[in-house]
């Protein structure tokens, strides 16, 4: 073999590789994690030339200055995806806590000027490196909780296009100089502005007229997102936005049906989402046209809990149905204020009663296929990234059940390796 190996993890009590098929995996698939006990992996550089199970083979030439872990007693699983973030945003929103407490409703708290609103004024009074630091920040959370790839979403601007840029520009740039990747999203329609409530429809024309062609026109999204709901964005209205996306060369997601059953996840299905999102109130009918379309669920159960509802998606029915799942932390300054993707494990256990294989399926392969990054990373096999994470954990049953706390001992990004045992 010409590639020298300049990484080895060996002796791997249990190995996830998550290999297969390229695509969503479902229905019973999502419990077929390709576990190897006392495996073996390499990596040249940036790519993964070897998964195994004892020692290497002869014809793997390992480099003088490689790196070599041994990872008996450990667990090692592909880098985490976490494919649904509100990652950029200026401030907090802690005072809203109380209000909740009190019983407010998130749509209570919007419709009295707070909630997203509060974001987008804070948002806008930041500079750029004031939300660059911010956003990093975050970003090392995560990464010290074994993620590797994070989506993020622009949206805290509306109506102020230069605040929505700002935060793709933001996306961009750390993209560049932070070890996780991030795919951006465009979520122009994360709520109606203010000055548009009387003419939603005006706002509408002027996302798919000027702010849509010039993402497009910039490279700025490899994504289009609508908050489709009730007092947001209508069907029809999404439908017009999502619709000028897709003619632009934009991917579809959509925050659907995630208080009333309002139609998101059948508009997902015609319109040929990648993912719809949230999906606490979808309708039967609308599941049934997401498993017929293969739209990936995006479920996100630390909203859920944050906004202190006993309703969660139902992710049973939906492995029933044949509809892959993607879990995610929604990190978002309002709803779900967590970079814990280990936490949203739990979570996907505990409240959505999925088993520990569907879960781990849920943010490395059908997460990867959220982001239609499926051919690159997502499992550990020959060609694909050396993306990994190296949990002190005996078993993947074990990270889930011990909850609360941080499992992550390594961090393998593009083949670097980061140690965690000292991040708090």
């Amino acid at each position: 073999m010409d590639e020298k190996a300049t990484l080895v993890i060996k002796n791997i009590s249990n190995l996830i590789t998550m290999r297969g098929p390229n695509r969503p995996r479902k229905k019973e698939e999502m419990s077929e994690i390709g576990l190897i006990k006392n495996g073996i992996i390499a990596a040249s550089k940036d790519k993964i030339i070897y998964v195994g199970n004892g020692e290497l083979p002869k014809d793997i030439e390992i480099a003088q200055d490689a790196k070599i872990i041994n990872a008996q007693g450990k667990t090692v699983t592909p880098g985490l995806i976490d494919s649904h973030t509100h990652l950029v945003h200026g401030g907090s929103r802690e005072y809203e806590l109380f209000k909740k407490l009190e019983g407010k409703s998130y749509l209570d708290i919007l419709n009295s000027g707070g909630g997203i609103y509060d974001t987008v004024e804070s948002t806008k009074k930041a500079s750029f490196e004031e939300l660059l630091k911010k956003a990093e920040k975050s970003l090392n959370r995560m990464l010290s909780y074994g993620v590797t790839t994070v989506e993020a979403k622009n949206g805290y601007g509306l109506d102020d296009f230069n605040t929505e840029l700002k935060q793709l520009e933001v996306i961009k740039e750390l993209n560049r100089i932070h070890p996780v990747d991030l795919v951006p999203t465009f979520l122009g329609a994360h709520a109606v502005p203010k000055k548009y409530e009387d003419d939603v429809d005006k706002f509408v024309d002027i996302l798919i007229t000027e702010m849509i062609p010039y993402v497009s026109e910039k490279n700025l999204a490899k994504f289009c997102d609508v908050f489709c709901e009730k007092g947001v964005f209508s069907v029809d209205q999404s439908r017009k936005i999502l619709s000028a996306a897709k003619e632009r060369g934009l991917f579809l997601k959509i925050h659907a049906d995630e208080i009333e059953p309002l139609g998101g996840a059948e508009l997902a299905a015609e319109l040929g989402c990648v993912s719809a999102d949230h999906l606490v109130g979808a309708s039967d009918e609308g599941l049934k046209k997401m498993a017929q379309n293969n739209v990936i669920a995006t479920l996100l159960p630390t909203t859920t809990f944050f906004l202190q509802s006993e309703k969660y998606a139902k992710a049973r029915k939906m492995i029933e149905l044949g509809i892959p799942i993607a879990l995610s932390t929604d990190y978002n300054p309002g709803s779900s204020p967590t970079e814990n993707l280990q936490l949203v494990m739990t979570f996907g256990a505990l409240k959505l009663h999925m088993n520990p294989r569907e879960i781990i399926t849920s943010v490395t392969i059908n997460a990867a296929c959220a982001l239609k990054l499926e051919d690159k990373i997502g499992s550990l096999e020959v060609a694909k990234k050396a993306d990994m994470a190296i949990f002190d954990v005996p078993n993947i049953e074990y990270l889930i059940y011990h909850f609360g706390v941080n499992h992550t001992q390594t961090v393998i990004k593009n083949g670097e390796v980061y140690d965690m045992t000292s991040v708090s």
